[in-house]
């Protein structure tokens, strides 16, 4: 019986130097494997996520994709968009228009548009998103929880949906994010309030530090798993929808610095093009691994 395999990449994402920033497991030519073996393959690769590649069903899409956490399938997230859209190009493929592409994902249609061909920066327009309020009475739960009393609460913690389920909360400072260490129990039970499965807690940075704010993203368990997530794009697009919500956005362009508390330098770039009404989410992608993958 002859083995089977498949290409198979394994990139680093919002980041253009090896092992500082998000990585991801790209599976290509993936239309044979049914959804019970890619959830096991993401099982087996232990990434935060791993993505297939099939062929669109979309005329307009110029591939589609799957996103598996080791818990389940998402319809939508950021990182692994960056990741895929980087592996598809460099694998030879060409998009339908030049400097822009279409994927497809259980979330619909998401644009992609390159940003700066020097640094292979890629961003991705930010899905519409879902925006619950954190109601007030549990403003003290949550200062516990996150032993914090660094919260700045003049912008308003919100769950956002996007995909997936964030709290997003904003902190006094970028020193105030690096020093959280939340009762992981606690702010459990504060995220179900709203229906939100992680934590994502910014603050800004002084004006001559390395990025405009600092983000972490803390897990809740459920289909987001445990643990910190390194550089996180459907955070970051949770965060530059709500400034705008918020009326605090800190110009028409920033810049993120996450996973700093793991050892990455995860750079994002945010960009809010007010003309279309998109904003966009992006930065680098460096492949690490390229080779075939096995199937039993």
């Amino acid at each position: 019986m002859q083995e089977q395999t498949v290409r198979f990449k394994q990139v680093d994402v919002f980041t253009s130097v090896p092992f500082k920033g998000n990585p991801l497991a790209v599976v290509f030519d993936a239309d044979g494997l049914d959804t019970a073996q890619m959830q096991a393959i993401a099982q087996w690769t232990n990434l935060s996520e791993t993505t297939f590649l099939l062929k669109p069903t979309d005329p307009s899409a110029d591939y589609r994709v799957r996103i598996f956490t080791t818990q389940g399938e998402l319809p939508f997230a950021g990182h692994p968009t960056l990741g895929t859209a980087h592996a598809w190009r460099e694998a030879g493929n060409q998009p339908k228009q030049s400097g822009r592409l279409v994927q497809q994902c259980a979330a619909g249609l998401i644009e992609l548009t390159q940003e700066d061909s020097a640094r292979n920066v890629w961003a991705f327009a930010a899905p519409p998103a879902r925006v619950t309020p954190l109601a007030q009475s549990e403003y003290g739960a949550l200062a516990e929880a996150m032993r914090s009393d660094a919260i700045d609460y003049t912008a308003q913690p919100c769950a956002i949906d996007n995909g997936p389920q964030w709290l997003v909360v904003r902190m006094k400072s970028a020193a105030a994010v690096l020093a959280l260490d939340p009762d992981a129990a606690a702010l459990r039970r504060v995220g179900q309030t709203v229906g939100a499965l992680g934590l994502a807690a910014y603050g800004p940075h002084d004006a001559s530090g390395p990025a405009t704010f600092e983000l972490r993203c803390l897990m809740m368990g459920g289909g987001l798993g445990l643990g910190e997530d390194p550089v996180t794009g459907s955070a970051n697009a949770a965060v530059a929808g709500l400034l705008t919500e918020q009326n605090a956005r800190p110009g028409v362009q920033y810049t993120v610095r996450q996973g700093t508390a793991l050892g990455r330098t995860g750079d994002v770039y945010v960009r809010y093009d007010d003309a279309t009404g998109k904003t966009w989410i992006g930065g680098a992608s460096v492949t690490i691994i390229d080779g075939t993958f096995r199937l039993p």
